[in-house]
């Protein structure tokens, strides 16, 4: 059974491929360019089922099923709904029509900073965020010497994170997002993390999950490393799927237009 909580259903990594892990039906989002409307022009607005002129559609009747094992990508050019879907996905954002369903633990690396708390030292918000990810104080404790060694910030550990450069706000963020043993990996733009040594390394951790039969969704401009690293891609324009199969004809898609 899908749960629209991603916390309330482990899942093992062998799970059968057929198995749908992220369920998105119909799923429609929209925003406002502005911010000072009336409560008046609100209500009409919605009662006449009519968007206000000056709204518009990040992600316009999405339907997308991935299932148990697959790394999925999602591309397109600025504005065209990829990072509204991934925060759609991981409950970031709420869709206005629709619904989004997932089955399975969900970590990811959608903002820099998400989960953390400015005024706590790192080590507090390793803990504070793998909780957030759905781990246990002991599971924490157990894996905390490689989450920090995988960030390579050991000498920054026990400062307050408002002092953390965004580099380092990534690699720790990443690091305990996919030390966390997700079934559900999402992650937005993951060539930002860190320089090209630290990229490297975070791309040899993706293909350990992928190996481990993990489920991925991937936002990311670098349309090569998507190609390599995905089964799939699906590509959006204007918020709707135009394209979702084969990572060449996605890529090629893509550059058409």
């Amino acid at each position: 059974m899908m749960s629209p909580n991603p916390q309330d259903v482990p899942v093992s990594a062998a799970v059968p491929t057929e198995v749908e892990m992220v369920r998105v039906q119909h799923v429609t989002k929209q925003f406002s360019r502005r911010h000072d409307h009336s409560l008046k022009e609100l209500v009409f607005s919605a009662l006449q089922r009519k968007k206000l002129a000056d709204t518009f559609l990040a992600l316009d009747d999405v339907d997308l099923t991935v299932h148990a094992g697959e790394t999925v990508g999602l591309i397109g050019f600025n504005g065209s709904g990829k990072s509204t879907l991934l925060k759609t996905i991981s409950g970031v954002l709420f869709p206005d029509r629709g619904r989004v369903m997932l089955r399975g633990r969900v970590a990811g690396l959608i903002e820099v900073g998400a989960g953390f708390h400015p005024d706590l030292s790192g080590r507090e918000n390793v803990f504070l965020n793998g909780a957030i990810l759905g781990m246990g104080r002991e599971q924490i404790q157990e894996r905390f010497e490689e989450i920090v060694a995988f960030s390579e910030i050991e000498e920054f550990i026990d400062t307050e994170v408002k002092y953390y450069s965004s580099g380092m706000f990534l690699r720790l963020a990443f690091s305990v997002a996919v030390h966390t043993d997700p079934d559900i990996f999402l992650v937005d733009e993951i060539l930002s993390v860190g320089d090209e040594p630290f990229q490297r390394k975070c791309l040899e951790r993706i293909r350990e999950l992928q190996e481990a039969g993990r489920t991925m969704v991937v936002v990311s401009h670098e349309l090569e490393m998507l190609e390599k690293l995905c089964t799939r891609i699906v590509v959006l324009r204007r918020g709707g799927i135009v394209f979702d199969g084969d990572p060449s004809q996605a890529v090629a898609t893509l550059r058409a237009d």
